[in-house]
């Protein structure tokens, strides 16, 4: 099986790497860091032991890439507009498209571009940084949670591709789980990602910092009940107490800068219309406002405009 990989950040990176430590055949396509990555390869620093790949198959445009069994996406949402005229070309009739991206609505936009292909999304939980070009910091965790998603009721040869999906990461060495209802699994990531990511730009401040003062811990406690609100108006049943769950384990996180805080460290686009508006429009869409949440998105397009 060919794999290729859209994105060799701090996620495509880190995973893609452990699928050809793991003897998996993978295919990098890349941008900026093509020459590097072509020339000297991975190194992926981890608490789970470092180790470099010398050489791997990198390529600077989709016409030199051969056609792929599945494609993973890790590209930052805001570079999705290039999904268009890449996918076709590099993944192959009945593949299977892997989508680790936050926020809501990419799995749809994916299956209009390659309708024929299974399209399975990934929720990432894990704390890590691209340092350089080619160069993955691997802070924490690692986890994913697979799930389908369904355009109608999900075939059996999507099926046994979720399958085929979770038992290739699971033999690299990635603690894998399935979720029953894709977008439940991302609502739930959302709690997380509203609460803090924005926050972390606002505020100036990692995630350690935001829990030990107690007006941001209790900013985040708020934002994060009124995405349970927003979740539990489109349907899915997710209680109050969850936030105090993800705060729990956010206690035990080491000092974290998300990745929308250092995009915009670095002046890149901050991924808001996928991790905010998306959700937000889909509450009111079924009568949930979410006013708190506005006035981080409102705030965070202001210094997203601001920093171009």
């Amino acid at each position: 099986m060919k794999i290729g990989v859209i994105g060799t950040g701090a996620v495509g990176g880190y995973y893609g790497a452990l699928l050809v430590k793991n003897g998996f055949d993978v295919h990098f396509l890349l941008r900026s860091d093509f020459a590097r990555v072509r020339d000297h390869g991975l190194l992926i620093e981890s608490v789970n032991g470092d180790f470099v790949l010398d050489k791997v198959h990198a390529y600077g445009t989709p016409e030199d890439m051969p056609v792929c069994d599945m494609v993973i996406v890790a590209l930052k949402t805001t570079q999705n507009d290039h999904l268009a005229s890449i996918l076709p070309k590099i993944t192959g009739k009945d593949g299977i498209v892997v989508l680790l991206q936050n926020g809501l609505g990419g799995e749809r936009d994916i299956s209009k571009i390659v309708p024929s292909s299974s399209i399975i999304g990934g929720l990432c939980f894990i704390c890590s940084q691209k340092i350089n070009p080619g160069h993955i910091r691997h802070l924490d965790y690692g986890s994913i949670r697979f799930g389908l998603y369904q355009k109608g009721g999900p075939s059996g040869r999507e099926s046994l591709q979720l399958k085929t999906v979770a038992d290739i990461f699971s033999k690299s060495g990635v603690p894998v789980h399935l979720a029953e209802n894709l977008e439940k699994a991302r609502w739930e990531k959302l709690v997380w990602n509203m609460g803090f990511n924005g926050l972390t730009v606002i505020l100036n401040a990692t995630t350690d910092q935001i829990m030990k003062n107690t007006a941001s811990r209790t900013l985040v406690r708020e934002l994060m009940i009124e995405v349970i609100a927003g979740a539990r108006a489109c349907g899915y049943d997710m209680e109050d107490k969850f936030a105090d769950t993800v705060l729990s384990a956010t206690e035990q996180m080491p000092a974290y800068s998300p990745s929308m805080k250092l995009d915009f460290e670095a002046g890149r686009p901050l991924e808001i219309d996928s991790i905010y508006w998306r959700p937000i429009a889909a509450a009111e869409k079924h009568g949930c406002d979410m006013p708190k949440t506005k006035v981080v998105a409102r705030q965070l397009d202001f210094l997203n405009r601001a920093h171009k």
